[in-house]
């Protein structure tokens, strides 16, 4: 069996040379959090790791003349909840990677290892889709943009080529009376794994109805799922479009049965959630 191979390149191209070049399976660590665990429990045994934290610009965040924001891919959730304007932007994304772990779990577990595990289960994910999140993938062909949800394709694979690597998350600026929020149903209080996760990004006029939404659903099924928005688009999110957006987010639910909850109780609970995050994203829409 061949040995473990560790590399810490200090630049991006390094890498995806180091990476491109390989023969065997490698795994990219970013925070780690997942990749340890897996390493030590055998479930992954990869021949190389490229541990990316050397590379300048990897960790880190800037907010860019528009308004938006570059996150480098191997950011902390700790980081993130540290930038008042990242907060103050996209509570919704910060409150999803702050509950990824303990607190300690926090100060390493990054957006990209998050996204890159590729769990139907991860917290950031649905709240990265919701608010438009785009990703820099570097890879031997030069650079490429891509929307997060084209990233994971089935549970623990992604649409990654040899080679290739996150660099870094891209959010927009937020224009007008936009929020976003993000909630998740777990057995415990804390420190689990969602059962069902929900991200809604709204945008009002000036009336307070909504004009656009986004709505994005985790651990429902393979990968992470979208909501028609049109089932709460043009209202004020009154009973009657509480009650569609709960049916529309049952109906893209394609869940397992686990011990951890039946096909029947994931898919009420998504209905649930959707109509509790979307309150929640429409009132801090509201109040900007």
């Amino acid at each position: 069996m061949p040995s473990l191979t560790y590399v810490a390149p200090t630049t991006v191209s390094d890498a995806v040379k180091i990476l491109a070049a390989a023969s065997g399976p490698t795994r990219v660590m970013s925070g780690g959090t997942d990749l340890l665990v897996q390493l030590r429990s055998g479930r992954t045994k990869p021949d190389l790791i490229v541990d990316t934290k050397k590379i300048p610009g990897i960790i880190g965040i800037t907010q860019n003349a528009d308004g938006g924001f570059t996150i480098g891919a191997a950011t902390s959730g700790a980081l993130l909840g540290e930038h008042a304007a990242l907060k103050a932007a996209y509570p919704g994304i910060v409150e999803a990677a702050q509950l990824i772990g303990s607190t300690q779990v926090q100060g390493r577990a990054s957006l990209a290892g998050n996204l890159c595990n590729a769990s139907p289960a991860a917290d950031s994910v649905p709240a990265m889709i919701a608010a438009g999140t785009t990703v820099t993938i570097a890879g031997p062909a030069g650079t490429r943009t891509a929307a997060v949800e084209t990233i994971v394709v089935a549970p623990g694979r992604t649409s990654l080529a040899k080679g290739e690597m996150v660099t870094a998350f891209h959010l927009p600026p937020v224009k007008g009376k936009t929020g976003d929020a993000y909630l998740r149903f777990i057995p415990r209080t804390e420190m689990d794994i969602a059962v069902v996760g929900c991200g809604v990004s709204v945008t009002l006029d000036a009336a307070g109805t909504i004009t656009a939404a986004k709505i994005s659903m985790g651990a429902v099924a393979p990968t992470q799922v979208q909501v028609d928005p049109s089932c709460i688009i043009g209202s004020k999110l009154d009973d009657a479009a509480l009650a569609r957006l709960d049916a529309a987010a049952q109906a893209v639910c394609n869940p397992i049965d686990d011990k951890r909850g039946t096909i029947e109780f994931r898919t009420k609970v998504a209905g649930v959630l959707a109509r509790r995050t979307a309150a929640i994203a429409v009132a801090r829409a509201g109040g900007r």
